[in-house]
Protein backbone atom coordinates (compact mmCIF):
# COMPACT_ATOMS: atom_id res chain seq x y z
CA UNK A 1 0.00 0.00 0.00
CA UNK A 2 1.37 3.40 -0.95
CA UNK A 3 1.78 5.90 1.44
CA UNK A 4 -1.11 8.96 1.79
CA UNK A 5 -1.34 12.16 1.79
CA UNK A 6 -2.99 12.74 5.00
CA UNK A 7 -3.37 16.82 5.09
CA UNK A 8 -5.66 18.98 7.58
CA UNK A 9 -6.89 22.09 6.52
CA UNK A 10 -5.03 24.32 8.76
CA UNK A 11 -2.58 22.46 9.90
CA UNK A 12 0.24 24.60 11.51
CA UNK A 13 3.67 23.84 10.70
CA UNK A 14 7.02 24.09 12.74
CA UNK A 15 9.88 26.60 11.62
CA UNK A 16 11.85 23.00 12.68
CA UNK A 17 9.02 21.59 9.43
CA UNK A 18 10.26 24.40 7.39
CA UNK A 19 14.17 24.38 8.01
CA UNK A 20 13.78 20.64 7.14
CA UNK A 21 11.98 21.08 4.19
CA UNK A 22 14.55 23.23 2.35
CA UNK A 23 17.87 22.21 2.49
CA UNK A 24 20.40 24.50 1.51
CA UNK A 25 21.68 23.23 -2.38
CA UNK A 26 25.24 23.73 -3.93
CA UNK A 27 25.01 26.42 -6.24
CA UNK A 28 23.43 25.19 -9.73
CA UNK A 29 25.53 24.68 -12.58
CA UNK A 30 25.53 27.12 -15.68
CA UNK A 31 23.03 26.48 -18.03
CA UNK A 32 24.54 25.58 -21.23
CA UNK A 33 21.64 25.61 -23.36
CA UNK A 34 19.56 29.24 -24.34
CA UNK A 35 16.83 30.35 -21.55
CA UNK A 36 13.69 28.92 -23.38
CA UNK A 37 11.54 31.92 -21.12
CA UNK A 38 13.97 34.64 -22.71
CA UNK A 39 13.25 35.91 -26.52
CA UNK A 40 16.50 34.72 -28.62
CA UNK A 41 18.26 37.28 -30.40
CA UNK A 42 16.29 38.05 -34.04
CA UNK A 43 13.78 35.66 -33.35
CA UNK A 44 10.25 36.92 -34.91
CA UNK A 45 6.90 35.62 -33.85
CA UNK A 46 5.51 33.09 -36.28
CA UNK A 47 2.49 33.98 -37.68
CA UNK A 48 -0.56 31.90 -38.81
CA UNK A 49 -1.72 31.69 -42.57
CA UNK A 50 -4.31 34.26 -42.23
CA UNK A 51 -1.81 36.91 -40.44
CA UNK A 52 -2.01 36.12 -36.84
CA UNK A 53 0.58 35.64 -34.64
CA UNK A 54 0.41 31.95 -34.00
CA UNK A 55 -0.33 30.75 -30.39
CA UNK A 56 -2.03 27.51 -31.23
CA UNK A 57 -0.92 24.05 -30.13
CA UNK A 58 -0.63 21.90 -26.72
CA UNK A 59 0.75 23.84 -23.45
CA UNK A 60 1.00 23.39 -20.08
CA UNK A 61 0.58 25.53 -16.93
CA UNK A 62 2.07 23.03 -14.82
CA UNK A 63 4.45 24.38 -12.41
CA UNK A 64 5.57 24.22 -8.39
CA UNK A 65 4.91 27.56 -8.09
CA UNK A 66 1.90 28.28 -6.38
CA UNK A 67 -0.69 30.95 -7.11
CA UNK A 68 -0.13 32.78 -3.55
CA UNK A 69 3.33 33.23 -1.99
CA UNK A 70 4.30 31.21 0.72
CA UNK A 71 5.40 33.74 3.37
CA UNK A 72 7.15 30.99 5.58
CA UNK A 73 9.32 30.44 2.99
CA UNK A 74 10.11 34.38 1.21
CA UNK A 75 8.67 37.66 1.70
CA UNK A 76 10.03 38.37 -2.83
CA UNK A 77 8.51 37.50 -5.68
CA UNK A 78 11.43 36.80 -7.63
CA UNK A 79 13.81 34.16 -5.74
CA UNK A 80 17.71 33.11 -6.78
CA UNK A 81 18.51 30.72 -9.20
CA UNK A 82 19.93 28.85 -5.48
CA UNK A 83 16.82 29.47 -3.79
CA UNK A 84 14.70 28.05 -6.96
CA UNK A 85 17.09 24.71 -7.55
CA UNK A 86 16.47 24.59 -3.64
CA UNK A 87 12.79 24.48 -4.01
CA UNK A 88 12.53 22.10 -6.53
CA UNK A 89 14.88 19.61 -4.92
CA UNK A 90 12.75 19.21 -1.64
CA UNK A 91 9.64 19.27 -3.19
CA UNK A 92 10.92 16.25 -5.58
CA UNK A 93 12.46 14.81 -2.69
CA UNK A 94 9.01 15.56 -0.35
CA UNK A 95 7.43 13.80 -3.08
CA UNK A 96 9.32 10.70 -3.61
CA UNK A 97 9.11 10.14 0.01
CA UNK A 98 5.51 10.19 0.32
CA UNK A 99 5.30 8.01 -2.45
CA UNK A 100 7.13 4.93 -0.41
CA UNK A 101 5.26 2.22 0.93
CA UNK A 102 3.50 3.05 3.75
CA UNK A 103 4.81 1.20 7.23
CA UNK A 104 1.88 -1.10 8.36
CA UNK A 105 3.03 -0.51 11.79
CA UNK A 106 3.43 3.12 12.11
CA UNK A 107 0.61 3.98 9.59
CA UNK A 108 0.69 6.75 6.75
CA UNK A 109 2.34 9.79 7.65
CA UNK A 110 0.77 13.11 8.88
CA UNK A 111 1.69 16.75 8.66
CA UNK A 112 1.56 17.01 11.97
CA UNK A 113 4.86 14.86 12.10
CA UNK A 114 7.65 17.69 11.94
CA UNK A 115 9.95 14.76 10.31
CA UNK A 116 7.29 13.58 8.27
CA UNK A 117 7.98 14.08 4.16
CA UNK A 118 4.20 14.73 4.27
CA UNK A 119 5.19 18.03 6.30
CA UNK A 120 7.63 18.60 4.51
CA UNK A 121 6.23 18.53 1.54
CA UNK A 122 2.90 21.22 2.79
CA UNK A 123 5.68 23.39 3.96
CA UNK A 124 6.77 24.08 0.40
CA UNK A 125 3.19 23.89 -1.19
CA UNK A 126 1.13 24.74 1.86
CA UNK A 127 -2.54 24.54 -0.15
CA UNK A 128 -1.68 20.47 -0.48
CA UNK A 129 -3.51 20.26 2.65
CA UNK A 130 -6.39 21.15 0.83
CA UNK A 131 -5.99 17.35 -0.57
CA UNK A 132 -6.73 15.44 2.15
CA UNK A 133 -9.41 15.84 4.70
CA UNK A 134 -12.92 14.99 4.29
CA UNK A 135 -11.83 12.71 0.41
CA UNK A 136 -9.14 10.97 2.29
CA UNK A 137 -6.34 12.12 0.59
CA UNK A 138 -4.37 11.68 -2.97
CA UNK A 139 -1.86 9.43 -3.03
CA UNK A 140 1.20 11.22 -4.39
CA UNK A 141 1.82 8.69 -7.20
CA UNK A 142 -1.37 10.25 -9.20
CA UNK A 143 -0.56 13.68 -9.36
CA UNK A 144 1.90 15.79 -11.67
CA UNK A 145 2.24 19.20 -10.35
CA UNK A 146 5.26 20.25 -12.58
CA UNK A 147 8.77 19.92 -11.25
CA UNK A 148 10.18 23.35 -11.23
CA UNK A 149 9.35 26.81 -9.97
CA UNK A 150 7.77 28.94 -12.85
CA UNK A 151 10.41 31.01 -14.99
CA UNK A 152 9.46 34.42 -16.38
CA UNK A 153 11.86 36.29 -18.37
CA UNK A 154 14.31 34.92 -16.36
CA UNK A 155 13.57 35.06 -13.36
CA UNK A 156 12.08 32.53 -10.90
CA UNK A 157 9.01 33.01 -9.32
CA UNK A 158 7.83 32.62 -5.57
CA UNK A 159 4.63 32.99 -6.73
CA UNK A 160 1.71 33.46 -9.52
CA UNK A 161 0.26 36.91 -8.18
CA UNK A 162 2.16 40.29 -8.73
CA UNK A 163 0.56 41.70 -5.92
CA UNK A 164 3.38 43.49 -3.12
CA UNK A 165 2.79 40.91 -0.79
CA UNK A 166 1.58 37.82 -3.13
CA UNK A 167 -1.46 37.25 -1.78
CA UNK A 168 -5.33 38.72 -3.48
CA UNK A 169 -5.49 42.19 -1.48
CA UNK A 170 -8.21 43.08 1.18
CA UNK A 171 -11.84 42.31 0.26
CA UNK A 172 -14.61 45.55 0.93
CA UNK A 173 -16.42 45.35 3.93
CA UNK A 174 -19.56 43.24 2.89
CA UNK A 175 -18.21 41.58 -0.16
CA UNK A 176 -19.51 38.37 -0.51
CA UNK A 177 -17.12 35.64 1.42
CA UNK A 178 -14.06 34.64 -0.95
CA UNK A 179 -14.99 30.97 -0.60
CA UNK A 180 -18.34 29.11 -0.52
CA UNK A 181 -19.62 26.64 1.70
CA UNK A 182 -20.87 23.99 -0.84
CA UNK A 183 -19.33 21.31 1.20
CA UNK A 184 -21.92 22.23 4.09
CA UNK A 185 -25.30 22.21 0.99
CA UNK A 186 -26.34 18.71 0.66
CA UNK A 187 -29.91 19.59 -0.49
CA UNK A 188 -29.48 18.57 -4.04
CA UNK A 189 -26.94 18.04 -6.55
CA UNK A 190 -27.12 21.30 -7.99
CA UNK A 191 -25.89 22.71 -4.99
CA UNK A 192 -22.41 20.67 -4.89
CA UNK A 193 -19.49 22.19 -6.82
CA UNK A 194 -19.42 22.09 -10.60
CA UNK A 195 -16.01 19.96 -10.40
CA UNK A 196 -17.39 17.09 -7.81
CA UNK A 197 -20.70 17.22 -10.50
CA UNK A 198 -17.84 16.72 -13.47
CA UNK A 199 -19.00 19.87 -15.40
CA UNK A 200 -15.83 22.28 -14.54
CA UNK A 201 -12.49 21.18 -13.64
CA UNK A 202 -11.69 22.00 -9.92
CA UNK A 203 -8.77 24.83 -9.37
CA UNK A 204 -10.15 27.17 -12.11
CA UNK A 205 -8.57 25.51 -15.22
CA UNK A 206 -10.51 26.76 -17.53
CA UNK A 207 -12.72 29.59 -16.53
CA UNK A 208 -10.28 32.83 -16.53
CA UNK A 209 -8.27 33.60 -15.05
CA UNK A 210 -6.84 29.75 -16.09
CA UNK A 211 -4.83 28.86 -12.84
CA UNK A 212 -2.27 25.72 -12.64
CA UNK A 213 -4.43 23.59 -10.23
CA UNK A 214 -1.26 22.41 -8.63
CA UNK A 215 -2.15 18.33 -8.64
CA UNK A 216 -2.33 17.33 -12.75
CA UNK A 217 -4.47 17.35 -15.93
CA UNK A 218 -3.12 21.04 -16.58
CA UNK A 219 -2.83 20.62 -19.99
CA UNK A 220 -4.07 22.74 -22.94
CA UNK A 221 -4.33 22.91 -27.06
CA UNK A 222 -5.21 26.51 -28.26
CA UNK A 223 -6.83 26.63 -32.01
CA UNK A 224 -6.97 29.51 -33.96
CA UNK A 225 -9.44 31.00 -36.77
CA UNK A 226 -9.94 33.98 -38.14
CA UNK A 227 -12.76 35.02 -35.99
CA UNK A 228 -12.19 32.76 -32.86
CA UNK A 229 -9.51 31.18 -30.63
CA UNK A 230 -10.83 27.98 -28.94
CA UNK A 231 -9.00 26.92 -25.51
CA UNK A 232 -9.57 23.41 -24.90
CA UNK A 233 -8.82 22.26 -21.08
CA UNK A 234 -7.85 18.68 -20.12
CA UNK A 235 -9.49 18.90 -16.98
CA UNK A 236 -12.15 18.35 -17.50
CA UNK A 237 -12.79 18.21 -20.99
CA UNK A 238 -14.28 21.68 -21.25
CA UNK A 239 -13.50 23.89 -24.28
CA UNK A 240 -13.80 27.96 -24.39
CA UNK A 241 -14.25 30.16 -27.18
CA UNK A 242 -13.04 33.87 -27.48
CA UNK A 243 -14.75 35.32 -30.16
CA UNK A 244 -12.94 38.08 -32.37
CA UNK A 245 -15.69 39.57 -33.85
CA UNK A 246 -18.71 41.93 -31.58
CA UNK A 247 -18.83 43.10 -28.16
CA UNK A 248 -20.24 40.98 -25.11
CA UNK A 249 -23.89 39.78 -25.20
CA UNK A 250 -26.17 42.62 -24.34
CA UNK A 251 -28.29 40.05 -21.96
CA UNK A 252 -27.62 38.88 -18.33
CA UNK A 253 -27.08 34.82 -19.67
CA UNK A 254 -24.19 33.45 -17.70
CA UNK A 255 -22.30 30.72 -19.49
CA UNK A 256 -20.17 28.68 -17.19
CA UNK A 257 -16.77 30.18 -18.45
CA UNK A 258 -18.61 33.58 -18.87
CA UNK A 259 -18.59 35.67 -21.77
CA UNK A 260 -14.99 36.18 -23.63
CA UNK A 261 -14.01 38.42 -26.49
CA UNK A 262 -10.82 39.19 -28.37
CA UNK A 263 -8.93 40.99 -30.44
CA UNK A 264 -4.99 41.32 -31.37
CA UNK A 265 -2.67 43.90 -30.00
CA UNK A 266 0.58 43.94 -32.30
CA UNK A 267 1.49 40.26 -30.95
CA UNK A 268 -0.51 39.78 -27.68
CA UNK A 269 -4.01 38.56 -27.87
CA UNK A 270 -6.54 40.60 -25.42
CA UNK A 271 -9.43 38.82 -24.06
CA UNK A 272 -11.98 40.29 -21.76
CA UNK A 273 -14.29 38.34 -20.03
CA UNK A 274 -17.44 38.95 -18.50
CA UNK A 275 -21.46 37.26 -17.64
CA UNK A 276 -19.68 34.73 -14.89
CA UNK A 277 -22.35 32.37 -13.12
CA UNK A 278 -22.21 32.58 -9.31
CA UNK A 279 -21.76 28.97 -9.59
CA UNK A 280 -18.67 29.62 -11.27
CA UNK A 281 -17.05 32.43 -9.12
CA UNK A 282 -13.76 33.85 -8.25
CA UNK A 283 -13.58 34.12 -4.69
CA UNK A 284 -16.48 34.62 -4.22
CA UNK A 285 -16.77 37.32 -6.89
CA UNK A 286 -19.39 36.61 -9.91
CA UNK A 287 -22.02 39.47 -10.91
CA UNK A 288 -19.48 41.98 -11.81
CA UNK A 289 -16.47 40.09 -11.88
CA UNK A 290 -14.22 41.11 -15.41
CA UNK A 291 -11.00 39.57 -16.14
CA UNK A 292 -8.94 40.21 -18.82
CA UNK A 293 -5.95 38.59 -20.24
CA UNK A 294 -2.90 38.99 -22.26
CA UNK A 295 -1.17 35.60 -24.70
CA UNK A 296 1.89 36.52 -25.54
CA UNK A 297 4.20 34.36 -27.71
CA UNK A 298 7.41 35.45 -26.27
CA UNK A 299 10.03 32.43 -27.79
CA UNK A 300 9.79 29.38 -29.62
CA UNK A 301 8.85 27.35 -26.33
CA UNK A 302 7.19 29.91 -24.21
CA UNK A 303 3.80 31.94 -24.26
CA UNK A 304 4.00 34.47 -21.24
CA UNK A 305 -0.02 34.82 -19.48
CA UNK A 306 -0.88 37.52 -17.85
CA UNK A 307 -4.18 38.41 -16.05
CA UNK A 308 -5.82 40.59 -14.42
CA UNK A 309 -9.02 40.85 -12.24
CA UNK A 310 -11.61 43.44 -11.20
CA UNK A 311 -15.06 44.18 -9.45
CA UNK A 312 -16.04 47.16 -7.66
CA UNK A 313 -17.97 45.57 -5.14
CA UNK A 314 -15.73 43.42 -3.97
CA UNK A 315 -11.84 44.92 -4.41
CA UNK A 316 -10.79 48.74 -4.11
CA UNK A 317 -8.41 48.15 -7.28
CA UNK A 318 -7.67 45.40 -9.99
CA UNK A 319 -4.92 42.77 -9.43
CA UNK A 320 -3.49 39.66 -10.96
CA UNK A 321 -0.55 37.69 -11.92
CA UNK A 322 1.58 36.22 -14.44
CA UNK A 323 3.01 32.78 -15.75
CA UNK A 324 4.35 31.12 -18.89
CA UNK A 325 2.99 28.36 -20.90
CA UNK A 326 5.31 25.70 -22.12
CA UNK A 327 5.26 23.24 -24.72
CA UNK A 328 3.00 19.87 -23.53
CA UNK A 329 5.00 16.65 -24.63
CA UNK A 330 2.11 15.28 -26.18
CA UNK A 331 -1.46 16.40 -27.33
CA UNK A 332 -4.51 16.46 -25.12
CA UNK A 333 -6.45 13.22 -24.27
CA UNK A 334 -10.26 12.61 -23.47
CA UNK A 335 -10.69 13.65 -19.44
CA UNK A 336 -13.13 11.10 -18.88
CA UNK A 337 -15.02 12.40 -15.29
CA UNK A 338 -17.55 9.93 -13.73
CA UNK A 339 -16.70 10.41 -9.96
CA UNK A 340 -20.34 12.79 -9.66
CA UNK A 341 -22.27 9.70 -11.69
CA UNK A 342 -21.18 7.41 -8.44
CA UNK A 343 -20.20 10.06 -5.31
CA UNK A 344 -23.40 12.21 -5.73
CA UNK A 345 -26.12 9.41 -4.82
CA UNK A 346 -23.80 8.58 -2.15
CA UNK A 347 -23.13 11.92 -0.45
CA UNK A 348 -26.80 12.99 -0.57
CA UNK A 349 -27.96 9.62 0.71
CA UNK A 350 -25.83 10.06 3.13
CA UNK A 351 -27.38 13.47 4.16
CA UNK A 352 -30.93 12.08 3.43
CA UNK A 353 -29.92 9.36 5.96
CA UNK A 354 -28.25 11.81 8.65
CA UNK A 355 -31.50 14.41 8.50
CA UNK A 356 -33.81 10.62 9.61
CA UNK A 357 -31.65 9.90 12.51
CA UNK A 358 -31.94 13.70 13.83
CA UNK A 359 -35.37 13.35 13.37
CA UNK A 360 -35.55 9.98 14.90
CA UNK A 361 -33.52 11.09 17.48
CA UNK A 362 -35.73 14.55 17.92
CA UNK A 363 -38.85 12.54 18.24
CA UNK A 364 -37.51 10.21 21.34
CA UNK A 365 -36.27 13.09 23.11
CA UNK A 366 -39.90 14.45 22.73
CA UNK A 367 -41.44 10.95 24.01
CA UNK A 368 -39.37 10.75 26.64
Amino acid sequence: MRRTLILALGTALSTAALALALPAPAAPAAKTDADPTVTPPGWKVPKTAFGQPDISGYWSNATMTPLTRNAKLTDKLVLSATEAKGLEKAFADALAAADAPTDEKKGPGKVTDKDSPEAKLVAIRPDFAAAGGDVGGYNTFWIDPGAHMMEVNGEYRSSILTTANGLPPARKPGAAPAFGRYRDNYDSYESRSLGERCIMGFGRNSTPPMLANGYYNNDYYIIQTPDAVAIQVELIHDTRIVRLKGGHRPDDVRPYMGDSIGHWEGNTLVVETTNFPQSDNFMGSWKHLKVTEWFTRVSPTRINYRFQVEDPDTWDKPWGGEYDFAPLKGIVYEYACHEGNYALPSILAGARRKEQEADAAKAKAGGE
